[in-house]
C-alpha cells in the first residue's frame, strides 16, 4: 500500500492522462464497432444465409490473437492509436452484430403483423416497433464488446497507445506489483462504470439513447480535433521499449536536441513495446529515433550476423554497416554503459571466497546455489557457453523467472544469479557482479537508431545525441534505474538531474 500511495502521490498526472487515453480508445472503438454492426445486423434482417456469412467472419476474426493482429496492422496503418482502434473494432462487431440481429429477428410475429395492420412503413417499423423491443438484446451486445474493449485495450501500451496497459505492462517487466495493482484495478473499474453507463443507457427511450450516443460523438470528435488545433504538432517523435532504463534514454535525448535547437518540437513515447514493434514503427516512419542495443540488432534485427563479437567497438561496426545496407538506417555512436549479461552473487558469499572475477568461481563451483532465468539456462549465450568458457559446473541450479530470481537470492535461498548489469535490483539487493575476466559474456550498448533519410535531413540531431557517444557508465545507469525503478522517481527528472551533473545540459 506504501508504494501504491507513493507512485499516486508522484505519478498522478500520468496515471490521470492513461486513464484519459484508455477511455478514449474504448468509447472510440465502441461508438465506430456499434455504426458497423447495428445498420449491418438491420440491413441483413431479410436475409439469414448472408447473416450467418457475417457472424462467421466476424467470429473468425475474433479469434485471431490481439498480438497477431497488431502486428499485421502496423506494416499497414504504422503506430499508435489508429491500429489499436481497428484491432478493438474488429473484436467489438461481433458480439454488438450477434445480439442486434437476434433481438431483430426474434421478435413476436404478432407484434410484427399487428405494425403492419396499422400501415406502418418498413422505416417506421423498425424505429417505433423493432428496434424498442430489441434494445435489451442490443444494449447487452454493447455492454460486452465494452467489457472486452477495455480488456484488450491494455494491449495499445505496447505500440504507444498508452493507456492503463502501461502501468500494467511495466508491472510486469519490472515485477512491481503497485504498478500492476492500479493498472488492473483501474481497467476493472472503467469495466463497472461503463457497465452501469451502459445500462442506465438502456433505460432511456430509443430516441433519448441515440441522442446521448450523438453527444458522445461531438464531445469526442470535439477533443480530437481540439487538441490538434491547439497543441503544436510535434517535429521529432523518440520512442522508448518497456521499462525505466528506455524512457531515461529517451528523455537524454529530448533534452539534448531541445537545448540545442529550440525551434525543434520532440514528443516521447515512453514503454513503446517490444523491439519489434519499435524497428517495424521506425521503418514505416511512425516514430523518427529509438534507442537499440548492438548485441540485439546482430542477433534479432540483422540478416546474416547471428552473434554479435566480444569486442564493443567491432560488434557496433558491424551492427550500424549491416543496418545501412540492409534497412538503409543510421546508427550512432553508442554510450559507454553495457546492458548485457552478468553473474552476480551475494556481498556475504563474495566476502567469504574473495569472489571478484567469474573464474573465480572455478573455485567454489560445488558450493554455487544458483537461480537461472529459463532462456538463460538453455541458450548457448548462456550458462551452457559460460560453463564450457571458464570449465566449472555449479553445485545446484534452479531456473525461475527473472523478477523471483532476485527475490530468491535476496531472501538467501540462492547464493548466485544472472541478470543484466545495469537492472536495479543489483543496486537495491547491494550483490556483487562478478567481473566477466574472459569476455564471454557478448556487448549490449545503446546508441540511438535512425532512418538514413531522417539522419540526412537533421545532422543537428546527430550533433546533439552524439554528446553521449562514450558517455554513461554502466554503476551510472544502474544508478539511474534505481531512482526510476526501486525509488519510483520520474525518469524525465532523472535524465536532466544527471545530464547537468555531466555537463551536458545547462542548468535553468
Amino acid at each position: 500500500m506504501q508504494q501504491i500511495n507513493h507512485i499516486l502521490q508522484t505519478q498522478g498526472g500520468e496515471i490521470v492522462q492513461s486513464i484519459g487515453q484508455h477511455i478514449g480508445l474504448s468509447l472510440i472503438s465502441l461508438l465506430i464497432a456499434a455504426l458497423i454492426a447495428i445498420p449491418l445486423a438491420i440491413l441483413l434482417m431479410p436475409h439469414q444465409r448472408a447473416a450467418n456469412v457475417a457472424l462467421q467472419i466476424t467470429s473468425v476474426l475474433q479469434t485471431i490473437p490481439s498480438l497477431a493482429l497488431l502486428g499485421i496492422l502496423i506494416p499497414i496503418v504504422g503506430i499508435g492509436t489508429v491500429p489499436s482502434i481497428i484491432a478493438l473494432v474488429i473484436y467489438a462487431v461481433m458480439p454488438i452484430f450477434q445480439n442486434t440481429y437476434s433481438g431483430l429477428t426474434t421478435i413476436d410475429p404478432d407484434l410484427e403483423e399487428a405494425a403492419e395492420a396499422f400501415g406502418l412503413s418498413r422505416r417506421k417499423k423498425l424505429v417505433r416497433v423493432e428496434l424498442p423491443l430489441a434494445m435489451p438484446m442490443i444494449i447487452s451486445g454493447i455492454r460486452i464488446a465494452m467489457v472486452m474493449i477495455i480488456g484488450t485495450a491494455t494491449l495499445a501500451a505496447l505500440i504507444g497507445a498508452g493507456g492503463l496497459g502501461t502501468y500494467i505492462l511495466l508491472g510486469i517487466e519490472t515485477n512491481n506489483n503497485a504498478l500492476l495493482i492500479i493498472g488492473a484495478v483501474l481497467s476493472a473499474a472503467l469495466a463497472l462504470l461503463f457497465g452501469a453507463a451502459i445500462d442506465w443507457l438502456g433505460k432511456l427511450s430509443f430516441k433519448r439513447a441515440g441522442i446521448v450516443l450523438g453527444v458522445a460523438v461531438v464531445l469526442i470528435g470535439g477533443v480530437a480535433g481540439y487538441r490538434r488545433i491547439v497543441q503544436p504538432q510535434t517535429t521529432i517523435t523518440i520512442a522508448g521499449k518497456l521499462g525505466g532504463e528506455p524512457e531515461i534514454l529517451i528523455n537524454m535525448y529530448k533534452d539534448l536536441i531541445e537545448q540545442d535547437h529550440p525551434n525543434i518540437k520532440v514528443q516521447t513515447k515512453p514503454n513503446f513495446g517490444a523491439t519489434t514493434f519499435l524497428f517495424k514503427a521506425l521503418q514505416s516512419g511512425s516514430i523518427d529515433i529509438y534507442p537499440e542495443f548492438t548485441g540485439t540488432v546482430l542477433e534479432s534485427l540483422v540478416k546474416g550476423q547471428s552473434s554479435a563479437d566480444h569486442d564493443p567497438q567491432v560488434t557496433y561496426q558491424r551492427a550500424a554497416k549491416a543496418l545501412k545496407s540492409q534497412y538503409q538506417m543510421t546508427y550512432l555512436k553508442p554510450m559507454q554503459y553495457q546492458n548485457g549479461y552478468a553473474i552476480a552473487v551475494t556481498p556475504q558469499f563474495a566476502k567469504q571466497y574473495h569472489l571478484k572475477k567469474v573464474s573465480d568461481l572455478q573455485r567454489v563451483a560445488t558450493k554455487v546455489h544458483a537461480g537461472f532465468d529459463p532462456d538463460f539456462y538453455q541458450q548457448s549465450a548462456g550458462y551452457p557457453g559460460l560453463r564450457k568458457a571458464y570449465n566449472f559446473k555449479f553445485g545446484t541450479i534452479k531456473t525461475m523467472e527473472p523478477s523471483i530470481r532476485y527475490q530468491a537470492i535476496a531472501h538467501k535461498r540462492i547464493n548466485l544469479v544472472d541478470g543484466y548489469t545495469t537492472d536495479p535490483e543489483l543496486r537495491e539487493y547491494h550483490l556483487v557482479v562478478l567481473k566477466d575476466d574472459r569476455h564471454f559474456f557478448p556487448p549490449y550498448q545503446g546508441a540511438p537508431l535512425m532512418t538514413e533519410k531522417f539522419a540526412t535531413a537533421h545532422p543537428e540531431v546527430q550533433a546533439s545525441l552524439n554528446k553521449l557517444a562514450g558517455k554513461v557508465t554502466t554503476s551510472d545507469m544502474r544508478q539511474l534505474n534505481y531512482l526510476v525503478t526501486v525509488k519510483h522517481e520520474k525518469a524525465a527528472t532523472v535524465a536532466r538531474e544527471y545530464l547537468q551533473q555531466q555537463g551536458l545540459l545547462s542548468k535553468k
